[in-house]
């Protein structure tokens, strides 16, 4: 990885599309090698389509799981795209067009996933939303704000509860979480709260959940470039977009993904629980 990158100003309409993107993101095509540390497990990974989603669907199918993944409408081509190379790892790969704004909606999205792939044994809470065009508190309408705490937290609760009677001891969930929760932008107020509210989640439950044997944690990342940055911030912020981190750059979604692989792991990680793991170019996440 180069030591800076600056990204050609671009914008697109959320929630963006990983083929219109330059540089396209690295999700770990060419460079993720596997060596069967998910082997047999079956995964649930929300907004799996594209950026940090699929590169956590290659890493997983690499490491011998099967896949679902969820994303909207607008996103199928690139769902296509992913669950085309979680096949290509020999895995199956269930794709679910599903808007998880609603209780009902994750609950068939734990039945789907279920009914696809036999089970759930990690639940990977990555669907997100963001919006930094504005100035402030008073570009936050209703519907923006109802999108953003809908999907970034109360859908997390929505899955999780659905997820629960069917995990087992051994089990994971890992939360995405964002260096937003600790050093919040102001046009990201909305965002960043309800990932600070995810960090507060992930705690609280791994100690409801710990003696069940089932382990909670989250991932903190840093600026990664995907889609959500061209399609929710101006064009301007782009060029200099994750230039402001201690490595100077942009991370690329191929380097988060092996922190899942981590935390997903029973081999690497059955005594980490509780914990949120930052990734991001080393920024502080405390």
């Amino acid at each position: 990885m180069s030591t800076r990158t600056a990204f050609p100003a671009q914008q697109q309409q959320p929630p963006g599309l990983t083929s219109e993107m330059r540089p396209e993101p690295d999700h770990g095509e060419e460079s993720y090698v596997g060596s069967g540390k998910l082997e047999g497990k079956r995964a649930l990974i929300t907004g799996g389509d594209s950026g940090i989603g699929r590169a956590i669907a290659i890493a997983f199918a690499r490491e011998g799981a099967d896949v679902a993944i969820t994303y909207l409408p607008e996103e199928a081509s690139d769902s296509k795209d992913t669950a085309a190379l979680v096949k290509d790892a020999g895995r199956q790969c269930v794709e679910i067009d599903v808007d998880l704004r609603t209780s009902a909606a994750c609950n068939r999205t734990v039945d789907a996933t279920i009914a696809g792939i036999g089970g759930i044994d990690i639940l990977v809470n990555n669907a997100a939303f963001q919006m930094a065009r504005g100035d402030g508190l008073e570009d936050i309408d209703d519907e923006r704000l109802h999108r953003i705490v809908d999907t970034n937290f109360i859908a997390v609760v929505w899955l999780c509860r659905a997820a629960l009677p069917h995990l087992s001891a051994g089990a994971s969930i890992i939360n995405t979480s964002s260096i937003q929760a600790y050093d919040p932008s102001v046009p990201l107020l909305d965002y960043a709260a309800t990932k600070a509210a995810l960090n507060n989640f992930t705690v609280n439950l791994a100690a409801e959940l710990g003696p069940k044997g089932i382990r909670v944690n989250a991932v903190a990342p840093g600026p990664i470039w995907t889609p959500l940055q061209p399609a929710t911030q101006p064009p301007e912020k782009i060029e200099k977009f994750g230039q402001d981190t201690p490595l100077g750059r942009a991370g690329q979604p191929a380097e988060v993904a092996p922190a899942y692989v981590f935390l997903a792991s029973e081999q690497d990680a059955s005594y980490v629980s509780g914990t949120v793991l930052g990734v991001t170019g080393g920024k502080p996440v405390f």
